[in-house]
C-alpha cells in the first residue's frame, strides 16, 4: 500500500474554489464574515508557508536544543491564544503559559518515556503542536464559561462570602462547572472517532501509505495523549483563573 499523494498549485486553485463559496454564503446571507475569511486565508497561506520551510530546516539539522526551542514557540503562541480568549479584566498570560506548557510538557514525557514516540523534531514538533493545540482550546471554552458563570452566579458567591466561605468555596461549582465544560468537546470527539470523524492523525498516514490498522494505534495515542491535556490544561488554567475575580481581600470584582 504505498499510494502516494501529489497537491499541484491548479490543485489548490480549484480548492480555492470552496473558500470563495464560503464568502458567497456570508455575502448572500449577510453574515459579515467575507473580510474574516480573505483574512483568515491570507494568514493561513503565510504561516503556513513560512512553517514549512522552518520545519524543513529544523527536520534536516535534528538537533534537541532547536526541537526543544520549536516547541516551545508552538507553547507560547498557543498560550497567547489562549490569554487572549479570557473575558477577564485582570486576566494573567504567566497563567496560561503555565498551564499549556504543564500539561503538554507531562503528557509528551510520558510519550517519550514509553517508547510512543522518539526525541526527534519530525515526531516532536507535530504533537506539540496538536497537544498545545487541544489544550489552547480547552483553556479558552474554560476562561469563557468560567466568566459567564460568574456573572451569571453573582449573587450566590456573594452570598457564600458572606457566610464566610473562603474564596475557593465559593467558587468550587463555577470552577467545576468550567472544567467539565473545557473537557468536553474533547470527550465527545472520543466517542465518535472512527464512528463520524477519521482525525488527522489516522488520516494523514493513511495518505501516506500506512497500513489503517497502524494507522488506528497512532490515533488511539493520539486520543489518550489529547484527554490527559486538556483535563490537566484545564485543571491548572482554572485554578488559576478563579482567583482573578477577587481582590486580594477575597472581594468578587466583576
Amino acid at each position: 500500500m504505498n499510494n502516494s499523494v501529489n497537491i499541484s498549485n491548479l490543485s489548490l486553485i480549484f480548492a480555492l474554489a470552496l473558500v470563495v463559496v464560503a464568502m458567497l454564503i456570508s455575502q448572500r446571507q449577510k453574515l459579515g464574515l467575507s473580510k474574516d475569511i480573505l483574512y483568515a486565508v491570507i494568514r493561513t497561506v503565510i504561516q503556513l508557508v513560512i512553517v514549512g520551510f522552518v520545519l524543513k530546516y529544523v527536520f534536516q539539522v535534528n538537533n534537541g536544543v532547536l526541537t526543544l526551542v520549536m516547541s516551545l514557540f508552538i507553547v507560547y503562541n498557543a498560550s497567547r491564544q489562549a490569554y487572549k480568549r479570557n473575558p477577564s479584566q485582570n486576566k494573567n498570560f504567566l497563567h496560561s503559559f503555565l498551564a499549556i506548557l504543564t500539561s503538554t510538557g507531562i503528557t509528551l514525557g510520558i510519550l517519550v518515556a514509553s517508547g510512543a514516540i522518539k526525541f526527534v523534531p519530525s515526531q516532536i514538533v507535530p504533537i506539540t503542536g496538536m497537544i498545545a493545540s487541544n489544550s489552547m482550546v480547552a483553556i479558552g471554552l474554560c476562561y469563557k464559561q468560567m466568566n459567564t458563570q460568574f456573572i451569571d452566579q453573582r449573587q450566590q458567591v456573594l452570598e457564600k462570602l458572606a457566610l464566610g466561605a473562603p474564596v475557593r468555596l465559593a467558587s468550587l461549582s463555577i470552577l467545576r462547572h468550567s472544567i467539565k465544560m473545557a473537557m468536553q468537546p474533547t470527550i465527545d470527539s472520543a466517542k465518535t472517532v472512527g464512528l463520524v470523524s477519521l482525525p488527522g492523525m489516522m488520516s494523514g498516514l493513511i495518505f501516506a501509505g500506512v497500513d489503517p490498522v497502524f494507522a488506528i494505534k497512532y490515533q488511539i495515542m493520539v486520543m489518550f495523549m489529547l484527554l490527559s491535556a486538556t483535563s490537566l490544561g484545564s485543571v491548572i488554567a482554572g485554578s488559576f483563573a478563579y482567583r482573578n475575580y477577587f481582590s486580594s481581600r477575597g472581594i468578587l470584582e466583576l
